[in-house]
């Protein structure tokens, strides 16, 4: 199947735009890919730590979301990663010239905003190198919402 760009499905733009492509996405299912080069984000000498795969298991989560809005002809939307359980990082990095598979499937998903989401991130064999549940909540109204939670 093709799909649209990365940037289709999600409101970041570069440099914050991590991931390069859709590789598979179904109704609570999503596989993206992201090669790390020597210009990538967090990029530091020849890696990028790897704590920054929760963000690209995060940014994996909103393509699905954007997939499903444009899907029902809505417009992709501004969602948050409110929080992570077990968050695990086989490695310390990820080498410039990896190319790695990030996979998001739903623990639970409605339509309401709130998902809790199993992601794992493995390399271009199949080598597991992270893991983790991310909650990602995405309000109806973001103006509406941002207003109540606010900080005085």
């Amino acid at each position: 199947m093709s799909y649209l760009p990365i940037a289709d499905y999600l409101p970041h733009r570069p440099p914050m735009l991590l991931l390069d492509r859709v590789v598979d996405v179904t109704e609570s299912h999503v596989v993206c890919e992201v090669a790390i080069q020597v210009d990538s984000p967090f990029c530091s000498g020849a890696a990028v730590p790897g704590w920054v795969g929760v963000e690209y298991m995060a940014q994996t989560i909103g393509v699905l979301v954007g997939w499903r809005a444009r899907k029902e002809q809505q417009p992709v939307k501004i969602g948050f990663l409110v929080g992570t359980r077990h968050y695990r990082s086989h490695v310390p990095q990820f080498r410039v010239g990896d190319v790695l598979r990030v996979t998001a499937d739903a623990e639970q998903m409605g339509n309401d905003g709130p998902a809790m989401m199993h992601c794992v991130l493995h390399d271009a064999v199949g080598t597991l190198l992270a893991e983790a549940s991310l909650l990602t909540f995405q309000p109806e109204d973001l103006d509406s919402f941002l207003k109540q939670v606010s900080i005085s």
